[in-house]
């Protein structure tokens, strides 16, 4: 787990930033916005959420606004001077616009990211993930926006891709790095994860169900391996690349794989369950990359991340460093042993030795 919360290095980093997030009112867009409202990563001036769910914008001004009493007056009053709430799609270049203007920092977390939906709707997938990044491009572009740093949220799934979803991303990654040929003044950035656990559409949500049902847990394959990490862990790695990363470089953290069904078999513990392999799902690989065979040509390591240049020479940086793979980083490297995937499951809340006591036993009660 990287789960480095308070690096001294970071927590300064959007002290005095007008931060946007798009697709803020998602799984990681509202665990950015809580790590962001809390000061952990400095004082920011101002706090914009952009997303087309009302119903959960509604929800999250609720939360942070009007739910005071009189031992939450300071929380209530840095609500009201620090968030504002925009509805809007990032499929729309001029709702992206008038976002932008007067912002210092952009996250984008807007995405159609379930494998199988793309799959069925891939132009879809297409207008959020591609022109999407691209809307936020031109607007900086076209109305000379001085926003100073852009984060792109992108997957393993990129890597060598077989979906519509990691084709999408794939293609996502390249527009935001090639953004800084002609907008220099802005630093472009992706960062490059795994699957995060218990976000939505995530398998855990589903397992949780399942198992609350009494059975079965439906596994696509007794192979498939995959990163994980936690909502916590994908934040940091976004906050680490703002506070570290040069222009249109890709961050990846150094994560070890998981096999599916030793998550399946830490859940279901000893309850008297069984598990079902239902075959690779469309769009689905048996094993994902974080970073491929020609990407190991140009990538560094750095701390607890591998850094990759970008593909296009006139913009890679001048420092070198010492190249840190041979080939592709798959998920079936480096296994976690059933123990670790389990202890992987404790430290994320998700379960404990007693999972009566858990936020797991709840929904399985």
């Amino acid at each position: 787990m990287l789960n480095k919360r308070t690096n001294a290095k970071t927590n300064e980093i959007l002290d005095g930033k007008r931060v946007l997030i798009i697709g803020g009112t998602g799984s990681l867009g509202q665990v950015l916005l809580s790590r962001i409202f809390d000061g952990s990563v400095g004082k920011a001036a101002n706090i914009v959420l952009l997303s087309r769910d009302e119903e959960k914008q509604h929800r999250l001004r609720t939360q942070y606004r009007h739910e005071h009493t009189a031992t939450q007056d300071i929380g209530y009053q840095n609500a009201e001077n620090l968030l504002e709430f925009r509805i809007g799609d990032v499929r729309d270049l001029y709702s992206v616009s008038a976002a932008l203007r007067d912002i210092d920092v952009v996250i984008n977390a807007a995405a159609l990211k379930q494998v199988p939906a793309c799959e069925y709707f891939p132009y879809e997938a297409v207008m959020t993930n591609v022109q999407g990044a691209e809307n936020i491009v031109r607007a900086l572009r076209e109305f000379k926006l001085p926003v100073e740093t852009v984060v792109g949220i992108s997957t393993d799934k990129a890597v060598n891709p077989v979906s519509v979803m990691g084709m999408t991303k794939a293609i996502q990654e390249r527009i935001f790095t090639r953004a800084s040929l002609d907008i220099p003044e802005t630093r472009f950035i992706v960062v490059r994860y795994g699957n995060v656990l218990a976000s939505r559409g995530s398998v855990i949500p589903l397992f949780f169900d399942q198992i609350r049902k009494g059975g079965p847990i439906t596994v696509t394959h007794q192979d498939m391996t995959r990163f994980l990490l936690s909502l916590h862990d994908a934040v940091d790695i976004i906050f680490d690349a703002l506070r570290d990363a040069n222009t249109s470089e890709t961050y990846v953290p150094r994560l070890r794989g998981a096999r599916i069904a030793d998550v399946a078999r830490a859940m279901i513990n000893d309850r008297p369950i069984k598990t079902v392999f239902t075959g690779i799902r469309p769009g689905e690989k048996l094993h994902e990359v974080l970073v491929s065979e020609e990407e190991s040509h140009r990538t560094i390591e750095q701390g607890r991340y591998f850094v990759i240049s970008p593909i296009l020479p006139e913009l890679r940086s001048s420092a070198a460093g010492k190249l840190a793979l041979s080939g592709e980083y798959n998920s079936k490297t480096d296994l976690m042993s059933a123990e670790s995937v389990r202890d992987l499951l404790i430290r994320s809340d998700l379960i404990a030795d007693q999972p009566e006591l858990t936020l797991a036993g709840e929904l399985l009660r």
